[in-house]
């Protein structure tokens, strides 16, 4: 293999053709959510708190005033959900915005460490409706691209077909025999993972004495479910256990499941929306577990945002998603991988 500086014309030339179908489905997407009356919004990629996912790394700077004020410790967001929510209990009804996010340690054929996210949020909304939404968009996207399928990995998705929505203990009972209900045994914001990892163990699917129950379940997850999971059809898969939806509102009619939602397609996870959780002393608890979390498993945690706890008390009813905008472009154009849709990759050589 050999690598070449991705400017160059030999190098550049030949990409463009894919390069102008990316930049039609990003025009797509704006005139989607113009013609449905969202604002387009902006909001700035250094934040107080990254996001609080315990599993991701941020890329961390330090922000200095004029006049000598003391330096500032900031991250570049691993989403715009945060500041966008802000908008929402500021009086926003409908907003969508096409940020570049920042995840530091991920690069993959389908990881990249500055992406674009396409995260929009309705006031007002259930997560069945922004479930709707995410057909229509990425109907709307196959549209623009010229694309009837997606690929990926040998799998093929027609997005025209119906799609399948399916619960998440319908995934774990259909594809690994789980009785995943069963298996959500203590408190349900912490269960307890030995049921779950006795049935992994039947599946021959490796566990640790040290994992806890939402690292047994990806384990399932990824190796039993997801190849499944959007072939032939996309696939909505719904309702995760409460407490691996830490800024999603429990369902109101069963407490241990929450309004969280993926989509798939060829196996491949494009999105991940939510029923938003307005429960400020809720929404604190949660994330003061994750950053002990964090700091128990890689020594290190960020600090709550105030601001965005105050914000979540405010908030109307809502719901919203984030897709991978480069992650869609990827399977509607048959890309080998992330890098071959990008106008230019955060390094200075592309593979050749």
């Amino acid at each position: 293999m050999t690598e070449k500086p991705w400017w160059r014309p030999e190098v550049l030339g030949p990409r463009l053709p894919m390069l102008r179908r990316r930049a039609a489905v990003v025009a797509a997407v704006r005139h989607f959510f113009a013609a449905r009356g969202f604002d387009e919004v902006e909001t700035p990629a250094l934040q107080v708190a990254p996001g609080m996912e315990p599993h991701l790394r941020a890329f961390a700077t330090d922000l200095a005033e004029p006049f000598g004020a003391e330096r500032r410790r900031l991250y570049l967001h691993t989403s715009p959900e945060f500041a966008m929510k802000k908008l929402l209990a500021g009086g926003l009804e409908r907003i969508f915005q096409v940020a570049r996010v920042f995840r530091n340690g991920e690069r993959s054929d389908v990881h990249h460490p500055e992406f674009s996210m396409l995260e929009w949020y309705r006031a007002g909304a259930s997560y069945r409706d922004i479930m709707d939404d995410c057909e229509a968009l990425v109907r709307a996207a196959a549209e623009a691209a010229g694309s009837r399928q997606m690929v990926w990995g040998g799998r093929v998705c027609d997005p025209a077909r119906p799609w399948r929505r399916l619960t998440v203990a319908e995934a774990f009972a259909e594809y690994a025999g789980i009785d995943l209900p069963a298996c959500l045994q203590g408190d349900p914001r912490d269960p307890d993972p030995a049921p779950l990892a006795a049935a992994a163990a039947r599946l021959d699917i490796a566990t640790d004495a040290a994992d806890r129950f939402e690292d047994v379940f990806f384990r399932i997850l990824l190796d039993r479910i997801e190849p499944h999971l959007g072939v032939g059809a996309p696939a909505v898969l719904y309702d995760y256990p409460v407490s691996m939806a830490a800024l999603a509102r429990p369902k109101p009619e069963d407490g241990r499941w929450a309004e969280r939602f993926e989509v798939y397609a060829c196996g491949v996870e494009l999105a991940n929306g939510f029923g938003e959780l307005t429960d400020a002393i809720e929404q604190r608890r949660r994330f003061e577990a994750d950053m002990a979390l964090k700091r128990r498993l890689y020594g290190e945690c960020w600090p709550v945002d105030e601001d965005f706890i105050a914000a979540v008390g405010a908030m109307p009813p809502a719901a919203g998603v984030a897709l991978g905008l480069d992650r869609l472009v990827m399977l509607l154009l048959a890309a080998g991988d992330i890098e071959a849709v990008l106008w230019a990759p955060v390094s200075a050589m592309v593979r050749n």
